[in-house]
């Protein structure tokens, strides 16, 4: 379904490189199968969050294609990916003046669904719908509340493939059992991948695929059989990509 073909990625700097560039991501390669549940883990500053920024059409790479269903996206947009089937959802959840969270919920779905419907997404994610279904996605949300908001969205939109960076980023009120439960059942019900950023070894658990990226490089890609032991058994590497 998704497939990275030697993907680079750096920035401008001051100081470092002979060109002024600074490597963020470096040479990655790798397949996401339909229907699989993925998992990308590795310490902070790595280049996780900006591999999904460049799956998603964020930013963009500055070598390697991307193919998605066998065509080439590389020079496609975020909104033209998200109508070719690609969800995202930002570690820091964007707020929209103005937009309510049923009407966020409808745009999602490209749907007029009833209010009963947009309840039961935000019921999934662990918030009472009465209480938020009316209100404006702004400043009077918590962190948390938007992130679990557009958690619901991502599902809402049932995209052949879901991104999420960091989602248990910013829940300490809500049961992160939950938030596990609802990517189980996302996996049994929606027929496209998910693909995760995580250094949470609940989420590593449930994967069936993990890969690990330092210093910007794919270090490891396996089975979560292959990889989890190995991450688990060696003590450094736990408090080097747990931390």
């Amino acid at each position: 379904m998704l497939e990275l073909k030697n993907i680079s990625f750096s920035v401008p700097e001051e100081s470092g490189r002979e060109d002024g560039t600074k490597e963020i991501i470096q040479d990655i390669s790798f397949t996401v199968d339909t229907g699989k549940f993925v998992v990308i883990t590795g310490p902070n500053g790595g280049g996780k969050s900006t591999l999904a920024k460049i799956i998603a059409g964020i930013e963009k790479p500055v070598s390697g294609r991307i193919f998605f269903d066998g065509k080439d996206i590389t020079d496609l947009s975020i909104t033209e990916r998200a109508k070719a089937g690609i969800g995202f959802a930002f570690q820091q959840p964007v707020r929209f003046k103005g937009i309510t969270v049923k009407d966020l919920i409808r745009l999602a779905t490209g749907e007029n669904i009833t209010t009963a419907g947009a309840c039961g997404y935000l019921s999934e994610v662990g918030l009472c719908a009465r209480d938020y279904i009316n209100r404006e996605v702004n400043a009077s949300l918590s962190g948390g509340e938007l992130k679990r908001i557009e958690i619901a969205t991502v599902m809402a939109k049932k995209s052949r493939l879901s991104v999420f960076d960091e989602p248990e980023a910013g829940i300490d009120l809500w049961s992160f059992g939950n938030l596990i439960r609802v990517f189980e059942k996302m996996h049994d019900e929606i027929s496209g991948s998910i693909l995760i950023i995580s250094h949470q070894e609940r989420i590593l658990n449930i994967a069936d695929q993990i890969l690990v990226i330092a210093d910007g490089k794919l270090v490891q890609n396996g089975s979560r059989e292959e990889i989890l032991p190995v991450l688990l058994d060696a003590p450094a590497a736990s408090c080097k990509f747990y931390s």
